[in-house]
């Protein structure tokens, strides 16, 4: 692969240059860090350590708390330098690797969404065949599916980015290196690299998205036309619940900053909606997933329960 790149590194502006401001930030943005780490990494944890959440909905999940796990921890700890420290340097390498894992990680979240809507689909519209449609070579194919599809499509994003010629200024308006402050940087034509991230972002968020609300939709007619009973239809709506509410977190911000036309400029409004499922949502996430999930709480007061026992011994 060419690569004409004249500038060596990048300067991470970072989210204010306001010294008070730094100083709350950082705050604010370590201690959602720490939750998302501790929050997604109990999860993980208890999903594994507990039998009874051995179900492809908690497999799901745990891939879930991993994904956010990883996804916080592409942007946010160079960001909390970035507060700290001042304006960060990253080389020209290391930028195109942010960039790859953060949409590596934001697009195959996107898509086990999606997965996550159609196992609560076949589980309540159809659950005496639940265990055979969504056994666990389905489970394990879809995990990988979602996975390997990300790692393209982010994939695809950087190749295009890393053919482009770069000769000044390197000063990226951002926390982060993300696609359209860096194409606002290039000195090439960056018609195509728009193009492409107009066109295959939105179809990443948009067909999963589909697909998360047709499971929905068929959810919502089947407990409404065969459930007879209020207690059943309760039930099932507890746990869609917690999805649902993730669903809304990442969807909103998503399309908002993606879906429409791109400039190649880079303002305040999308470092802030970047944040919110960059660094918010993740930390949100198995806050969510715990308060409404009693199965999961049980387990988590197990799994404590065990852990103060043997502490005792």
């Amino acid at each position: 692969m060419e690569n004409m790149t004249e500038v060596k590194e990048f300067i991470l502006l970072g989210l204010t240059n306001v010294w008070g401001l730094q100083h709350f930030f950082f705050i604010l943005f370590l201690m959602l860090y720490l939750t998302s780490l501790l929050g997604n990494g109990a999860i993980i944890a208890v999903t594994l350590a507990e039998p009874r959440l051995h179900t492809p909905m908690y497999f799901f999940l745990g891939n879930l708390s991993l994904m956010d796990i990883f996804y916080s921890t592409v942007t946010v700890p160079k960001m909390l330098a970035g507060l700290l420290l001042g304006q960060q340097a990253i080389s020209f390498s290391a930028c195109l690797t942010q960039l790859h894992f953060f949409h590596f990680l934001g697009s195959s979240e996107v898509i086990l969404l999606a997965v996550m809507a159609y196992d609560r689909y076949v589980a309540i519209c159809n659950p005496l065949r639940y265990m055979v449609v969504m056994n666990q070579q389905v489970c394990l194919l879809l995990a990988v599916v979602t996975w390997a599809t990300g790692f393209v499509h982010a994939l695809m994003h950087v190749v295009m980015t890393s053919r482009l010629h770069f000769c000044g200024p390197k000063y990226v308006h951002h926390f982060f290196c993300d696609i359209k402050p860096l194409l606002h940087l290039s000195c090439s034509n960056t018609h195509l690299n728009l193009s492409l991230l107009n066109i295959v972002a939105t179809c990443i968020a948009l067909l999963p998205f589909i697909i998360t609300l047709l499971s929905y939709v068929y959810i919502i007619s089947f407990l409404f036309l065969k459930v007879q009973l209020q207690a059943g239809r309760w039930k099932a709506f507890s746990t869609c619940a917690s999805h649902l509410t993730v669903v809304a977190l990442l969807y909103v911000p998503v399309f908002f900053n993606y879906t429409p036309p791109s400039s190649g400029s880079t303002s305040k409004r999308d470092m802030i909606v970047t944040l919110m499922y960059s660094a918010v949502t993740p930390a949100l996430n198995p806050l969510i997933y715990t308060l409404r999930n009693e199965e999961v709480k049980c387990a988590l007061k197990k799994v404590l329960g065990r852990k103060l026992v043997s502490g005792k011994k």
